[in-house]
């Protein structure tokens, strides 16, 4: 797993790097867990542009992802890791012994042929599966639930992970990936390991044209606007801009948004880094 440079041939070119895509081993998704995947261009139903900036891009079918890893004590061998165009993280297709079907997201590490499970009483190895409360302390985890039976939600992107810090009583300390330390039911599901591709952040995409291949419209900078269309907008000449602040008028760099008396504070225990 890496990133290649390519060879100046075209102006394009020059920049770019791409993934290597070494862990990939299958180009073609499984279809009966693919579903069709339609483009709004940014349009509600009346055909008003509600949302800018979108528009465009390869078409894409969606991958159906198993985040609750719900199938327990059923082994599962690993058939393929693919590329899902949906999502950073690669996917991994399980075939189960019982002969179904699912994707999960692909660990760092597996490899095709690797038997995996989820459910009380198995190892704690990479790509498996348990609850909170049976992992070791120190444990290295992503696709963290929130809620038991949810299904995951935290450190699922290309190679996020939290680490299991500490377990007291009913609750487990989690370090987030941002450097939260948070409080979460020991009852709740993760998988063990990092998420795959960790190298995403490194590609470059080299040109304007591959982010409309992949749906995204050119985006206006907000001190080129007119005052009626952003704060930051008017003036003579090149102006500034002021302070920077959203188009709805909320400051940037330092603001704080979130609810003083959000009801899950409480489980912070550190917040994130700055």
């Amino acid at each position: 797993m890496g990133v290649r440079k390519l060879k100046p041939m075209t102006p394009g070119q020059r920049l770019r790097s791409v993934n290597d895509f070494a862990m990939v081993t299958s180009g073609a998704p499984e279809k009966s867990l693919t579903v069709a995947k339609k483009r709004s261009g940014g349009r509600n139903n009346t055909g008003k542009m509600t949302m800018r900036y979108l528009g465009g891009g390869a078409k894409q079918r969606y991958r159906l992802v198993d985040f609750k890893r719900d199938k327990f004590n059923i082994p599962a061998t690993v058939k393929s890791i693919e590329y899902d165009p949906n999502r950073t993280a690669f996917i991994a297709l399980l075939v189960y012994a019982d002969g179904e079907k699912r994707y999960i997201i692909a660990p760092n590490g597996i490899q095709v042929g690797q038997t995996l499970q989820s459910g009380r009483g198995i190892a704690p190895e990479v790509g498996n599966a348990m609850k909170l409360s049976e992992m070791p302390l120190g444990t290295i985890v992503h696709n963290i639930e929130l809620r038991p039976g949810q299904g995951g939600i935290i450190a699922r992107s290309a190679g996020a992970f939290a680490q299991l810090a500490a377990r007291d009583g009913k609750y487990a300390v989690l370090r987030m990936p941002s450097g939260e330390s948070r409080m979460i039911l020991t009852e709740c599901m993760a998988t063990i390991g990092t998420v795959s591709n960790a190298d995403h952040a490194q590609v470059d995409s080299g040109k304007a044209g591959r982010s409309r291949w992949l749906g995204r419209r050119p985006r206006t900078r907000a001190v080129a606007m007119n005052p009626v269309d952003h704060p930051m907008g008017g003036g003579e000449g090149r102006a500034s801009g002021g302070h920077p602040r959203s188009r709805k008028g909320i400051p940037a760099k330092g603001y704080k948004t979130r609810t003083p008396k959000k009801a899950s504070n409480r489980y912070i225990i550190e917040k994130r880094k700055k």
